[in-house]
C-alpha cells in the first residue's frame, strides 16, 4: 500500500511539473502551444479522476440570468452559513429576506446518496475591452461542480435534478408573496391585466376565531391538496380545489382566505367580476395567474346577478347562458354564467396547476346550484357566529388572556342563552379603548354588549311577531271586506232578479 501511495504521489508530481512546463512554454511560444494543447488535455484527463461541470450565471444572447444558476445558489445557501468561511449577502428582487451565499473562490462539500461532491464559486475577469449596458459585465461568475468519475451516473441522472428542484422550492418559500387585483378596462394590449402589491396580511389559523376541530379539518384538507399532484393526474382532474365560504357579514371570511394563503405560502388573486367585460377576458385573466395561488371572488352574490335559477327550454337551447349585468358600470358585462363555470372547472381551468378557487357569499341560497355544486366548489365552509371556543382565541389575541372567572358568564351567554354576535363585533368589544385599559374591563364590556344584543334580538322578535300579527289582522280585514262586498253584490244581484 505504501508503494502504491508513493506511486500516485510521484505521478501527481510529474503531472504538475508537466502542466507547469506547458504553461511556461505556451506563454513564450503561443502558436506551438495551440497544437500541443489537445495532447496535454488527453494526458491530463487520463490520470485525473475527477469531472468538472460549470454553471454560468448568465447565458444566451440576451444576457438572461440562468435559472439553473439561481437554483444552485438557493440550494447552496441553506448550508453556506454553516460550512463556508467567507459569505456574501444578496438582496434578491422579490425575496422577503437576505440570501447568504458563498463568496467568490470559496468551496464547500455536499453529500448525496453517500457520494461526496465539491462546489466552488468562481469569478473570472473578461480581458476584452467592449462596451456593455450591463454593470459588472467584465466579470463572469459561475459555479464549478467537481465529483469523481465513478459517480458520474448518480450525479448526472439524479443529483443535478435534486439540486435544481430543491433550489426552486427554497426560492418559492423565500419569495415575497403578492396580492393581485385585475385592472379595469377592455383593451390592455400588451400590458398585464393584473396589478399587485406585497401580501402582508398577518392572519393565521392560530389567530383565526374558529373551533379548533374545524380549523384542523381545513388545514388537513389544504395539506392533502398541496401534496396531491400525482393523484390528480392519476384520476384525470386539473390540480385545483374550490372552497365556498358562506355566512353573515363579519364572520371572518376574508380572514380565512388570508390564513389559507399564509398557511400554504400562496399568492392571492382578488378577481373583481364587475370589471371583466366578457368571457374572453375572463379566460385571459385565468391564464395569467401563476401556480401556487388562491383565486378569490368575494361577495359573489353581490358582484353580479347570479342569484336566479337558470331558465329552461329556449335558454338551454342557446347554451344555458344568463347575461350578468355589472352594477355601477356604463357598459354591460358580457360575462355569462357558462363562461364563469368554464373558468372554474372547464377546459381552461386546466391551464396551470396547484390553484385554489374561493367564493364568498352572505346568502348561499340565492346562488345558482350549478355554480356551487361539488366538483366546482368542493368544500363548503360555514362561517358562523362566535362560539365560546372562538371567543377564547379572540381573548388570547386581543388581551393575551387565556383564563378568567368572567369566562363562565360569557360562556353562559354564548352557549346557554344562544346570543348571536359575529367575531368582528366580539373583537371590537375586546379591543382596549385607551392606554392601560385592563383585560377585565374589556371582558365586562363584552358581557354588557352581549346582554344588549340579547335585548335587541328580543325586541326584533317582538317586532317581528307584532308585524306578523298586524299583517295577519290586515289580511283578515281585507278578507272580511271582500266577503262583505261580495255579500252586498250578491244581495244586489238577487234583488234585481226578483224585480224582473
Amino acid at each position: 500500500m505504501a508503494t502504491m501511495g508513493q506511486l500516485w504521489a510521484n505521478t501527481g508530481s510529474t503531472l504538475a511539473t508537466l502542466m507547469f512546463t506547458y504553461t511556461i512554454f505556451r506563454r513564450w511560444f503561443p502558436h506551438v502551444g495551440d497544437h500541443l494543447e489537445p495532447f496535454f488535455q488527453r494526458l491530463f484527463s487520463r490520470f485525473y479522476p475527477y469531472i468538472q461541470i460549470k454553471f454560468h450565471e448568465y447565458s444566451g444572447e440576451h444576457f438572461k440570468r440562468s435559472e439553473v444558476y439561481s437554483g444552485i445558489q438557493s440550494y447552496l445557501s441553506k448550508d453556506s452559513s454553516l460550512r463556508a468561511k467567507k459569505l456574501k449577502a444578496n438582496t434578491t428582487k422579490g425575496s422577503k429576506s437576505l440570501v447568504l451565499s458563498m463568496d467568490d473562490r470559496e468551496e464547500i462539500t455536499d453529500e448525496f446518496e453517500s457520494v461526496t461532491v465539491w462546489w466552488q464559486s468562481k469569478k473570472v475577469r473578461n480581458t476584452r475591452q467592449s462596451f456593455s449596458f450591463y454593470p459588472a459585465a467584465d466579470e463572469k461568475r459561475y459555479y464549478m461542480l467537481k465529483f469523481h468519475r465513478r459517480d458520474r451516473e448518480v450525479i448526472i441522472e439524479r443529483y443535478l435534478e435534486h439540486v435544481v428542484k430543491e433550489g426552486k422550492m427554497i426560492d418559492m418559500k423565500n419569495r415575497e408573496r403578492k396580492l393581485y387585483s385585475n385592472t379595469p378596462g377592455q383593451n390592455h394590449r400588451n400590458q398585464t391585466k393584473w396589478s399587485h402589491v406585497t401580501f402582508e396580511h398577518p392572519a393565521s389559523f392560530d389567530t383565526l376565531a374558529m373551533e379548533e376541530k374545524k380549523k384542523e379539518e381545513i388545514k388537513s384538507d389544504l395539506i392533502k391538496f398541496s401534496k396531491s399532484k400525482d393523484y390528480y393526474k392519476k384520476i384525470g382532474k386539473a390540480w385545483k380545489r374550490g372552497y365556498l365560504l358562506f355566512g353573515p357579514p363579519g364572520t371572518g371570511k376574508s380572514t380565512m382566505i388570508a390564513a389559507m394563503a399564509n398557511f400554504l405560502e400562496y399568492d392571492v388573486y382578488d378577481l373583481e367580476l364587475t370589471t371583466v367585460m366578457d368571457n374572453t377576458q375572463l379566460r385571459s385573466l385565468l391564464i395569467e395567474t401563476s401556480s401556487k395561488s388562491i383565486i378569490v371572488i368575494e361577495d359573489i352574490d353581490c358582484s353580479l346577478n347570479l342569484t336566479g335559477q337558470r331558465k329552461k327550454k329556449k335558454e338551454e337551447e342557446d347554451g344555458d347562458e344568463k347575461m350578468m349585468k355589472s352594477e355601477g358600470e356604463k357598459k354591460e358585462s358580457k360575462v355569462t354564467l357558462s363562461g364563469l363555470l368554464n373558468f372554474i372547472d372547464g377546459l381552461w381551468s386546466a391551464c396551470g396547476g396547484e390553484r385554489i378557487i374561493v367564493f364568498t357569499t352572505n346568502f348561499v341560497d340565492k346562488l345558482d346550484p350549478a355554480l356551487i355544486r361539488k366538483g366546482r366548489m368542493d368544500k363548503h365552509i360555514e362561517m358562523s357566529y362566535c362560539g365560546f371556543e372562538a371567543f377564547k382565541v379572540l381573548a388570547k389575541n386581543y388581551l393575551d388572556v387565556e383564563e378568567s372567572e368572567i369566562f363562565d358568564e360569557i360562556k353562559r351567554l354564548l352557549e346557554v342563552e344562544g346570543i348571536k354576535m359575529t367575531p368582528a363585533d366580539v373583537g371590537e368589544n375586546l379591543l382596549p379603548k385607551s392606554e392601560g385599559e385592563e383585560g377585565e374591563t374589556c371582558l365586562k364590556r363584552l358581557i354588557e354588549a352581549l346582554k344588549e344584543a340579547k335585548e335587541e334580538a328580543k325586541k326584533r322578535v317582538e317586532e317581528e311577531v307584532k308585524q306578523k300579527k298586524e299583517e295577519e289582522e290586515e289580511k283578515k280585514r281585507i278578507k272580511e271586506k271582500k266577503a262583505e262586498m261580495k255579500a252586498k253584490k250578491d244581495e244586489k244581484k238577487k234583488k234585481i232578479e226578483e224585480e224582473q
